[in-house]
C-alpha cells in the first residue's frame, strides 16, 4: 500500500500551540514525536512508500521531520513523494491529484496528518481488513465505535460491513440516540482504496472536480516534488471526500475500529490522553494547584499557579494566553477570527518561525526596530534579498557565517559583525558542520516580514 498523508490543516482549535505556519500536527505533543511523525511510523509497518499533500508553506517542516525520524532510527530514507499545494481545496480534490500521480491498480491509504492511534497491533489488523476489501474494488472507510454522544464528530450508520448512511454532526439528544443504537460510528476520515477505483468514482459522482483536478495535475510542475499551479488549484471545486464520493456511492463499505483512536481536534481532546494529579489536573512540574481541580493545563516553561479554579483549560504560550471553560472550546474559532480581523500575526506565527533553512525567534519587536535570534542549519543559505525600509545589523553568536553584502562575500565568525545597508542585495550562508546563530537588529520604518526582494532562493520561493 501507498499512505497518502494529508497534512495541510492549520488546526485553530488548538490555538496559540497551533498556528498556520506551525500547525498541531508537526507539533510534538506527546513526548518527542509529532503527530505527523507518529503518523509516518504507524503506517511504515503496512506500507511501502508514503505519498504527502501538503501546503507549500509545511513543506519543509514535513521534510525536516522526516529526516529526523530516520536519523534517529538509523534506517534508510523510505520513498516519499509530496504533492504542494498553493490553496487548499478540501480533501476530495487532494486525495485525487495524489491518485493520479499513483498506478491505478495501487491500494491507496489515506490519512489524516494529525490524529493519535494507542493500539498498533489492532490498527495493523484493521488496514489488513481494510486492504482485502480495497483489492475487491471497494472504497473503505472506517468507523470509531462511539464511547460516548459526541456532537463534534460526523457519524456512519452501518449494519456489519455495509454502509447505510452517512449522517452530519448531530446535535447532543441525537448522538446519545446514535450510541445507544449500537449501528453507528464516528466518521474517522481515513480511507482506502485503488487508486484507480476512486478517481472513477470521482469521474461518475462529482465530474466537475475530477475534470478540474486532472486539469491541474496534467499542467503541475515536477521538480523533486509535483508543484500545482495557483490558478488551477482555484479553479477546482472545494469538497471533502465525504460529500463529493462517500455519501453517494454504492461501493462503500465501513470496517470498524477499536484502535484507540483520538483526532486531537480541540483541548478538551487533547484533555484526555494527558495524565492527571489526583485532582484531575493536568500532571506537570510547572503547575502550583492550590484547591483546584480538574483543569488542563498547557504551559511553555513557566510556572502556572491556580486557586480555587475548576474544569479550566490554561494553555500559555510565549506570545499568547488562552483559557476557557472545559467544552467550549469549539469557540476558539471565534478568538482567530477576531484576531485575524485585527491583521494579528498571531494565528500565523509562533514567536519562532521554522524556515527550510532553519529558524528564526524575534526576541523584540517595538516600533522602527526589530530584534530576532536566527539560526541557519549547516550547508543552507538564505536566499539573496534586499529590503526597502531597513536596514539590518548581523552579529554572529557560533559557528560561521558567508555574508555577502553587494559584490562583497567575507567570512564573518563569532563575535564578530557586518552591515547591511537599506536597499543592498545581501545573502546569509552557513558554509560549517554546526548550526550557524547569530543576532540581527533590524532599523526601519517598517520591519514586516513582507519587505523582502528575493532576487534568487535555493527553495523556489517568491
Amino acid at each position: 500500500m501507498t499512505n497518502i498523508i494529508l497534512c495541510g490543516g492549520s488546526g485553530t482549535r488548538l490555538w496559540p500551540i497551533s498556528r498556520k505556519l506551525m500547525p498541531k500536527q508537526f507539533i510534538k505533543l506527546f513526548g518527542d514525536r509529532s503527530l505527523f511523525q507518529m503518523t509516518v511510523e504507524r503506517n511504515a509497518p503496512l506500507c511501502r512508500s508514503q505519498f504527502i499533500v501538503s501546503n507549500e508553506d509545511q513543506y519543509f517542516l514535513a521534510v525536516d521531520q522526516i529526516e529526523e525520524l530516520e536519523t534517529d532510527a538509523k534506517r534508510p530514507h523510505r520513498h516519499s513523494t509530496f504533492l504542494l499545494e498553493p490553496v487548499g481545496r478540501n480533501t476530495a480534490p487532494a486525495i485525487a491529484l495524489a491518485c493520479f500521480a499513483i498506478d491505478e491498480d495501487q491500494v491507496v491509504l489515506v490519512t489524516p496528518s494529525d490524529h493519535l492511534v494507542k493500539d498498533q497491533a489492532a490498527y495493523e489488523k484493521v488496514l489488513r481488513r481494510a486492504k482485502t476489501l480495497a483489492e475487491a474494488d471497494r472504497l473503505v472507510t472506517f468507523g470509531i465505535r462511539p464511547d460516548r454522544p459526541e456532537i463534534g464528530y460526523g457519524y456512519i450508520e452501518a449494519d456489519g460491513e455495509d454502509v447505510a448512511a452517512f449522517h452530519e454532526k448531530p446535535d447532543a439528544e441525537t448522538a446519545q440516540r446514535y450510541v445507544e443504537s449500537g449501528r453507528f460510528y464516528w466518521n474517522s476520515g481515513m480511507f482506502c482504496f485503488k487508486a484507480g477505483v476512486y478517481l472513477e468514482e470521482l469521474r461518475t459522482h462529482a465530474p466537475e472536480i475530477f475534470e478540474a483536478a486532472q486539469k491541474a495535475y496534467e499542467r503541475a510542475k515536477t521538480n523533486g516534488m509535483i508543484r500545482i499551479g495557483l490558478d488551477d488549484m482555484e479553479n477546482i471545486p472545494e469538497e471533502s471526500i465525504d460529500y463529493a464520493v462517500m455519501e453517494k456511492s454504492r461501493n462503500v463499505k465501513v470496517v470498524p475500529a477499536d484502535i484507540g483512536w483520538n483526532d486531537v481536534g480541540s483541548f478538551d481532546a487533547l484533555d484526555e490522553e494527558y495524565p492527571k494529579d489526583e485532582n484531575g489536573n493536568t500532571a506537570v512540574d510547572n503547575l502550583i494547584a492550590i484547591d483546584s481541580r480538574d483543569n488542563l493545563i498547557v504551559a511553555d516553561g513557566r510556572t502556572i499557579a491556580t486557586i480555587e479554579v475548576e474544569g479550566l483549560y490554561i494553555v500559555d504560550t510565549p506570545d499568547a494566553l488562552l483559557i476557557g471553560k472545559k467544552g467550549t472550546s469549539q469557540k476558539i474559532k471565534e478568538v482567530v477570527a477576531r484576531l485575524k480581523k485585527s491583521q494579528s500575526e498571531l494565528p500565523n506565527i509562533h514567536l519562532t518561525v521554522h524556515r527550510p533553512w532553519g529558524t528564526y525567534t524575534v526576541l523584540e519587536d517595538s516600533e522602527r526596530y526589530k530584534i530576532k535570534k536566527i539560526m541557519v542549519k549547516p550547508g543552507k543559505r538564505l536566499s539573496l534579498q534586499k529590503h526597502y525600509h531597513r536596514n539590518e545589523h548581523w552579529i554572529v553568536v557560533s559557528g560561521t557565517a558567508l555574508v555577502r553584502v553587494g559584490d562583497d562575500e567575507r567570512i564573518v565568525r563569532a563575535n564578530e559583525s557586518t552591515y547591511i545597508p537599506m536597499g543592498e542585495l545581501h545573502r546569509l550562508e552557513n558554509p560549517g558542520k554546526i548550526p550557524l546563530i547569530l543576532i540581527e537588529a533590524q532599523v526601519g520604518e517598517y520591519t514586516g516580514e513582507d519587505d523582502i526582494v528575493r532576487v534568487d532562493d535555493d527553495f523556489d520561493r517568491c
